[in-house]
């Protein structure tokens, strides 16, 4: 704690409670901020690990897949059957304010078909291969989201959590130094003042007297 250089005067006094009461309300509002935040982001980690956990499943599925079609096609075959993609996806991005944070949401549109290529030079595999594939996208494109989400609420909550300390730690306690110093100030000049308005009367009396 630090007392903040102002004046011991009640007009300053007035001012350091005003901003006291000013802070507390930011404390409050800045902290329920916070237990909100971290209830969201703690949502959002959740649901992207679980989302994380089934996308490398399912990669891995995939990518086996394509690894037992290549054992019965060659090379030349696998390069022919997956170089002329016809498939189009459409990306589109928008962001949304959640408790004052910018979360981005994507939104995937596919056209086109996936499997352009003749069947009789490939195999099944190779068709499921292409088709887990084509639908797993949709996930990591579902899975990047999210984890951008968790990314920006986790900014957005350390930034909080510093405000709030700040406040709690330091400019709330500083604030509330500073009024009990200037308290004392002051009735240690109205005592002062009582003691030489006595004095004075006492002289006065005497003179009278």
């Amino acid at each position: 704690m630090a007392l903040l250089r102002v004046n011991p005067t009640r007009m300053a006094l007035m001012d350091l409670k005003r901003r006291q009461k000013s802070a507390e309300r930011g404390h409050k509002l800045l902290k329920d901020k916070q237990d909100g935040l971290m209830q969201q982001f703690l949502s959002i980690v959740r649901e992207a690990k679980e989302l994380r956990i089934k996308v490398e499943e399912r990669l891995g599925k995939a990518f086996r897949m394509f690894l037992h079609a290549s054992v019965w096609l060659t090379e030349a075959k696998m390069d022919n059957a997956l170089s002329s993609p016809q498939a189009k996806v459409v990306l589109t991005a928008e962001t949304k304010s959640v408790m004052s944070v910018k979360i981005p949401f994507f939104t995937v549109q596919k056209e086109g078909e996936i499997r352009t290529y003749g069947y009789a030079d490939t195999n099944a595999l190779l068709d499921e291969a292409v088709a887990e594939l084509d639908d797993v996208f949709v996930t990591l494109i579902r899975l990047a989201q999210i984890e951008k989400q968790a990314e920006n609420l986790a900014i957005e909550l350390e930034t909080t959590r510093r405000r709030v300390n700040a406040l709690e730690h330091k400019m709330i306690p500083d604030l509330l130094e500073t009024v009990k110093y200037i308290k004392m100030k002051l009735d240690e000049t109205e005592r002062a003042g009582i003691l030489a308005t006595m004095i004075v009367k006492r002289r006065l009396a005497q003179q009278e007297a």
